[in-house]
Formats: C-alpha cells, structure tokens, sequence
C-alpha cells in the first residue's frame, strides 16, 4: 500500500489550491472525514486517487511530481483494486449508454451479481422496477439525484465484492466516498452504510468517506457498535491558506446533540391569538399539487402556521419540493392557487412582484437560499454583498466586520472585506450568505438547508444564532435533511410535512 501520511500540494496556474502536511488515510480502517465545503478535500483524495490531470494541475506528493507518482506501482493498483464515489455522479455517467450495461462495464462485469444489493438500495420485493429503470440512458431530470448516487453505490459495492471474492490480502486498495449519501434521505443512507460495513466485516479493507452529515457519528454508534475500535473520525479544517487534519471525538457531536434535546424542552411557545404567516394548502407549481399536513402519512392536510417565536420543520423526501414552496412563499417562483395571509394581508398568486420587492423581501420577510452561489453574486466583494439591501442601519466596513465576526473565526480585516465572493470557500459563501440575511431581522425567517457544507464548530453557532432569534420572537420555518440535529433542535407539535398531491388523495 502506498504511504498511510502524505504531504501534498496541489496549484492551478495561479494560486495554490491545496497545501497540507500528514494527510492520514489508516490501512484496513473506516475514516470518516469532516470539514466545510470547498477547501479541499475532494481535490486532495482526487490527487492521490490518481484522478487529476498533470496538465491542468500542479501536484507534488512527498516531494514526487505527480506524473512520477501516477506511474508508481502502488497508485496503479488503488485504481485498479479500488473504486472512487465521485460527489456529482451525474457528471459521470454516460447518456450514450444504459444503466445496466454502465453496471457491468470493465472489472465489474466480473462481480458477484448484484441483483441484492440493487433490491437492498431500492427497497424492491422483485426487480420489474429496477429493471425498467437499468434500461434507461441517463439524462439531466431521469434517473432522479437520488437513483444516480444510489447507482454508484452500487458500481461501489460490486467492486468491493471483486476484491473480497480475489481474497488476496496483500493487494493494494482503497474505496474512497466523496458525499455518497448527499442525495439519499436517512434511511437509504443507514441501508448504505450496513451494505458497506457488513463487506467491511467480511475481510477489512481501507474506506475514506468524505461526508458534511454528522448525524452518521450516532448511525455508526447506534447500529454498527462492534465496529467503533476500526472507525476514525477526522475533521479538516483550512488555516491561514493551509489544511489541517484533526482527530474529532464521537463524544463531542453526541453530547452536543443530547444538549439539544433538552434545550428543545420548553424552548417553542405556545400558539398566540394568531400566526404571523399562514399558507394555505392546495398549491399548484410545475404540474403538481403541494399539500402540507401535520402527520407523515398526509391523512389530513393543513394549513402551514408560522408564529412568533416558533421554529417550524418542514419535512418531505428529497424531490418533493421543499424549497420550491419556500420560493412560492418569497415569491421567487409563481404557481396557482397561493393563499397566504401574512400580517393582516392576503397575498396570492395574482399579488403583483412590486408587492413582493417593496413591501415584502428583506422587510417582512427574508430567506436563506440553500446554495449560497444562488443569493450571492460571484463579482462582488464581501462588503458589498451587504449592498442594496433594506437593512435599517447603515451598512458600514465597521458594522459589516461585526456582522461577520459572528461566525468568521478569524479577525476580519478591510482586505477580506474587498475580497471577490467567487474566491471564497464554499463554507465562507455559506456563512456570508446566512450573516447577510439573518442581519435584516425580519420577523419571518426561511431557512433552506441552513447548515449545508459547514463544519461541526459553525454548525453549533448557526444554531446558537437561530434559537436566540427564535426566543426574540422571529417565526422561523426551516428545511434540511440533517433530521437527526433538527429533530432534536424542533419540539414534535411544531413539524410539518410536505406531500405532493393528486385528487383526493389528502
């Protein structure tokens, strides 16, 4: 195996992109890695995967030029023996050809067949489902986000049964996951991880997996407690243009998290005379009706109420439409049959935008996108995301660096300041993008994704941040797929959900 330590750097033709000294992957071991998104850590694995190319990058691995280091023995055989899980697997599977015959391409024709773990990833008692979907040629909207990850999940997992089946212990191998559950709500994700870690109790082998989901700490302990002696858990941090890996201790996210529990214990007030916001069910967006209830098999629908002082989870599977309600809501994305009555007035469908952008954003209420690059502009600088936006005091370099102190941890300089958003991280862009709509304190607040690509340490703060807005009486609504930390963040009487509908069939 190649060297379980590796300093690496990596630079584009104008600035050093990755820059890291005893970057640990432990041999035959589990190793969770954390850390914000955009600094790094899937350039870094791809490097030393073998993945990137010598034309475009500049890459040095323990003083070796990366052409020397692809050409060594060891690096072939992780590419051989191995198999990579990219973040974005629409970008890596092939239009021109089937699902099935991408399943059985090169080594993996070899496999096992893999009929169980596709039944297994898709909850299927027969295969006439799956089957329909393996003759599919990939395209941008078919198979969905989820099916796409859940097939390289697979292609993963056939690998992983070539190596076990070759039962040649001294070959070289690593399986590396970059976000392989990102898509994936928490139930294909735990069958997932028992599909791996049950391989993984056949014969150890190396697995690195990359994933922003801390809630995977209390799957790993809960369900998979005869493996905690082989599992390491790690987080990346970048420091002064430098990555730093560090141990992270199970204990510290799982006594955090019972913190939150008993926080959430009195924490939501009782409903007042009325909600600050009220949206009425029955919406229609994009050929299908939107319908909110109060329990998860949708039986009766509901209003959505927001009030003051109440923090509101809204839950649906991924694809159903979380954040296209909250657009209807901001009214970013128009539909049919909109009813909502927010301090006194009745807002729907045929409110004219002019209501929307003089009375309504930044100043009754205000979201937080859950991609950042889609509420910040790329070409502006820090200071001025904080432009051109209704805030009710002036936005000085002064105000604007202690806004951003808040959740920056280092000293904000006028340098920074006039940095370009598109040379920020994407933990940076995210912690800009909540600071700039948190500080317009409006009294209703929607949340997408609110944590989304940020490390444990600002993780902890963004919450800090919207329960003491909560207790100052904001309404809140937020989405997120990180259940675990909102289940325990959100009283039971004050979760949502969200069904599409058609008929009668709520």
């Amino acid at each position: 195996m190649p060297p379980e330590r590796f300093d690496v750097r990596i630079a584009s033709s104008d600035r050093t992109l990755v820059d890291i000294d005893g970057f640990a992957i432990p041999e035959n071991r589990i190793t969770f890695l954390f850390g914000e998104s955009g600094i790094g850590k899937s350039l870094l694995t791809r490097a030393l995967y073998g993945l990137l190319d010598p034309e475009e990058f500049q890459v040095v691995v323990n003083g070796e030029p990366y052409p020397s280091y692809l050409r060594r023995d060891e690096t072939r055989e992780w590419n051989k023996n191995g198999f990579f899980v990219f973040q974005e697997p629409s970008t890596h599977l092939n239009p021109l050809l089937t699902l099935r015959t991408q399943l059985d391409e090169g080594s993996l024709r070899a496999s096992p067949d893999d009929s169980g773990i596709l039944q297994r990833l898709w909850d299927a008692a027969d295969t006439g489902e799956i089957d329909e979907l393996l003759s599919v040629y990939p395209k941008p909207h078919r198979p969905s986000g989820g099916e796409k990850q859940r097939m390289f999940l697979v292609m993963a997992l056939k690998k992983i049964d070539l190596f076990l089946k070759s039962n040649r212990a001294g070959d070289n191998s690593i399986f590396i996951f970059d976000e392989p559950t990102g898509s994936l709500d928490n139930h294909y994700r735990d069958v997932f991880l028992a599909l791996l870690f049950n391989r993984f109790r056949v014969r150890p082998f190396t697995i690195l997996l990359i994933t922003h989901d801390y809630s995977m700490i209390s799957q790993v302990a809960r369900s998979h407690q005869d493996l905690m002696g082989l599992v390491s858990f790690k987080e990346m941090h970048l420091r002064s243009g430098r990555l730093l890996m560090e141990e992270f201790q199970p204990s510290v996210y799982l006594g955090w998290l019972d913190g939150q529990r008993n926080d959430a214990v009195g924490s939501q007030p009782a409903a007042d005379a009325g909600p600050l916001l009220r949206v009425e069910g029955g919406m229609r967006v994009f050929g299908q009706d939107l319908a909110v209830s109060r329990d998860a098999r949708g039986t009766d629908a509901c209003p959505l109420d927001i009030h003051a002082g109440s923090l509101v989870y809204l839950k649906a599977p991924s694809g159903t439409g979380k954040t296209t309600m909250m657009k209807m809501i901001m009214g970013l994305i128009r539909g049919d049959h909109l009813r909502m009555e927010l301090d006194g007035t009745t807002i729907t469908e045929r409110t004219p935008a002019k209501v929307w952008r003089d009375h309504l954003w930044g100043r009754k209420l205000t979201m937080v996108f859950q991609h950042a690059d889609e509420a910040l502009n790329p070409r502006s600088t820090v200071a001025e995301a904080f432009q051109g936006l209704p805030f009710r005091a002036e936005m000085t370099e002064q105000v604007i660096e202690g806004i951003l102190s808040e959740l920056f941890d280092f000293e904000i300089t006028g340098e920074f300041l006039r940095r370009p958003v598109s040379a920020l991280s994407g933990g940076q862009k995210q912690r800009l993008n909540l600071l700039r709509s948190l500080s317009l304190n409006t009294d209703i607040l929607l949340l997408d994704e609110p944590v989304n690509g940020l490390d444990f340490e600002s993780i902890t703060r963004v919450l800090s941040m919207i329960r003491a807005r909560q207790k100052s009486g904001k309404g809140i609504l937020l989405v997120s797929h990180n259940e675990e930390i909102f289940d325990a963040l959100v009283s039971p009487e004050h979760v949502y959900y969200l069904h599409t509908r058609t008929g009668d069939s709520l």
